[in-house]
């Protein structure tokens, strides 16, 4: 992933450029495929949300070397991440509350236009399920008024983020609290999520959906890596494949339903790619660093390696000091 903005003199942006290079699935049936297809590009890539006047969003080619199969949430997973942190980064480099920022950049209320453009909509007619800009707002003013956003404590090793994201027709905010000790063990005392999936005919069902959501993506950004010596690969079972155990998973999960008269949309994978973004979004706020790589086993959050960073700003928010 690389993104690039240029901004005003109030750290909105101007103009945007983003890249991304993976393997696509498609090579699956077709060893000469190398771009993406445009179904797994719609997923956090080509539809991005944002109020730009100049935006170009691109997909370059990489060849598979192993095969590829669907992991939950699919491509929304990386997609979602690089410009969720990307948006926080933006906002606190301006200064700025990163739900506010979040607002501004999906601006005004409207109705995605794709002419243009190969949006398969999950398969769902673009008359039927719209891309709404008004429903992403709409959960993410939501999530910060149901987490308590601005009365939450930040830095010194604690720290809350956010993230919005739409994928499988579903627009979903979260915010998510860590407590980064200075061995840099983390701890998620509390994530908030708020789901707009239209008509819920199981409100019980959806919320289990997104409180294993939560679990799964703590799973995927902590210790998710696959990886292959000699032509193989080495994991085989959760003994080399880590997941979440109860001490790492989220000790406090609140799951918020829109109620909507919207035809019905999915819940099984959309909770998965705001969750990850929110989280290391939260790590920066906690400890002044910024996660550009999962999962974050690879990344240093000892307390030795934590950047300075002052308080000050609205909301209990602080000013960050990037070099």
């Amino acid at each position: 992933m690389y993104l690039k903005a240029s901004l005003d003199s109030k750290g909105k942006p101007v103009a945007w450029l983003q890249r991304c290079v993976f393997p696509p699935i498609t090579s699956i049936f077709d060893v000469n495929a190398v771009y993406g297809d445009p179904g797994h590009l719609q997923q956090g890539w080509t539809d991005m949300p944002y109020d730009v006047p100049n935006l170009r969003i691109e997909n370059g080619p990489a060849k598979a070397h192993v095969r590829i199969g669907w992991l939950r949430s699919v491509a929304n997973i990386y997609h979602g991440f690089a410009i969720q942190t990307f948006t926080d980064e933006l906002a606190h480099r301006a200064g700025r509350d990163p739900v506010e920022y979040l607002l501004e950049l999906i601006g005004p209320d409207r109705t995605i236009d794709f002419t243009g453009v190969d949006y398969p909509n999950y398969g769902a007619p673009l008359n039927t399920y719209p891309w709404e800009t008004a429903r992403l707002r709409r959960v993410t003013e939501m999530v910060a008024e149901k987490s308590g956003w601005t009365k939450r404590k930040r830095g010194r090793g604690k720290g809350i983020g956010v993230a919005a994201h739409r994928s499988f027709l579903t627009y979903v905010a979260t915010v998510v609290e860590v407590e980064v000790s200075d061995d840099g063990a983390i701890k998620i005392p509390r994530v908030d999520t708020v789901v707009d999936a239209g008509l819920i005919v199981n409100p019980e069902v959806t919320r289990a959906q997104f409180e294993g959501a939560a679990v799964f993506g703590t799973s995927v950004a902590r210790t998710g890596e696959i990886t292959a010596k000699e032509g193989v690969i080495e994991q085989s079972n959760f003994a080399d494949y880590p997941v979440a155990r109860i001490n790492e998973a989220p000790y406090q999960t609140n799951v918020y339903l829109v109620d909507s008269d919207a035809p019905p949309a999915g819940v099984g994978e959309p909770g998965v790619p705001p969750f990850i973004p929110a989280l290391c979004n939260a790590i920066f706020a906690a400890t002044g660093k910024r996660v550009r790589e999962l999962p974050l086993s690879r990344t240093n959050l000892a307390k030795s390696s934590w950047k300075a960073f002052s308080q000050g700003g609205k909301s209990d928010e602080y000013e960050t000091r990037i070099p």
